[in-house]
């Protein structure tokens, strides 16, 4: 890695810093983020077969007490703790899709892309961020939310994200590990896509969650020029 300056270190050659208050926390933090050109649609019936599979398959798996123990949401909490965020009150997505299921709940159905993503969440334990990538504005920075900073939750409303990790962009917070932010949400219009999956347990079993999304995005979203990165600290 080069270092920028005393403050962030440039983890991607385009756009992509991390802030040294998320190193302190999780030195250990990895991430992968792909980018592609997509065609979403309202529902796929391959795609909702596979995730009715897995839920099953889930259910059939774990128990409530087990979730909290997998690798990716158990590092993804601790985070939380270390940044003064209650993980109960402010669950990962990723942990939220798994309490979900084993309550008998199915998945929202959205669109193709976030059903997609969610499916990814679900089979990793990753709390991932989909962005429309035509929404962002300029550079994207990871750091740590900010007293009265201002996030509007995807069907949430105002979030209350300090002390919670944020992507920012050049217009403010567009994605915490809870929840990504209106403005940047995916849609039935998005045709650029930009995924960021959030290894906060570290490297291993990033690669292969970002394979799998891959395999996903090019079977039923028809992905396009391609790319996936992954970075870590040093």
């Amino acid at each position: 890695m080069i270092e920028q300056d005393r403050t962030e270190r440039d983890i991607e050659q385009r756009n992509i810093t991390i802030g040294n208050d998320i190193y302190a926390v999780c030195p250990e933090f990895h991430m992968a983020a792909i980018t592609c050109n997509v065609k979403n649609s309202s529902y796929n019936e391959g795609l909702w077969q596979e995730i009715h599979a897995f839920c099953t398959l889930f259910s059939d798996t774990y128990k409530m007490e087990d979730i909290n123990k997998r690798p990716a949401i158990y590092a993804t909490r601790e985070v939380y703790k270390k940044l003064g965020k209650d993980p109960n009150r402010y669950r990962p997505s990723a942990e939220a899709l798994c309490r979900r299921i084993l309550k008998g709940q199915e998945l929202y159905r959205i669109n193709t892309l976030v059903d997609l993503i969610n499916l990814v969440s679900l089979k990793t334990g990753y709390s991932i961020g989909g962005f429309d990538a035509g929404k962002i504005v300029r550079n994207l920075r990871l750091g740590v939310g900010k007293a009265g900073e201002r996030f509007e939750a995807i069907g949430r409303g105002l979030l209350n994200i300090e002390g919670l990790p944020v992507y920012r962009d050049a217009a403010g917070g567009i994605g915490t590990p809870t929840s990504d932010e209106e403005r940047t949400k995916i849609t039935a219009d998005t045709s650029h896509l930009l995924i960021i999956i959030n290894g906060y347990s570290g490297r291993d079993g990033l690669q292969e969650a970002a394979a799998y999304a891959a395999r996903l995005l090019v079977k039923y979203a028809d992905a396009r020029n391609m790319e996936t990165r992954f970075f870590s600290a040093f």
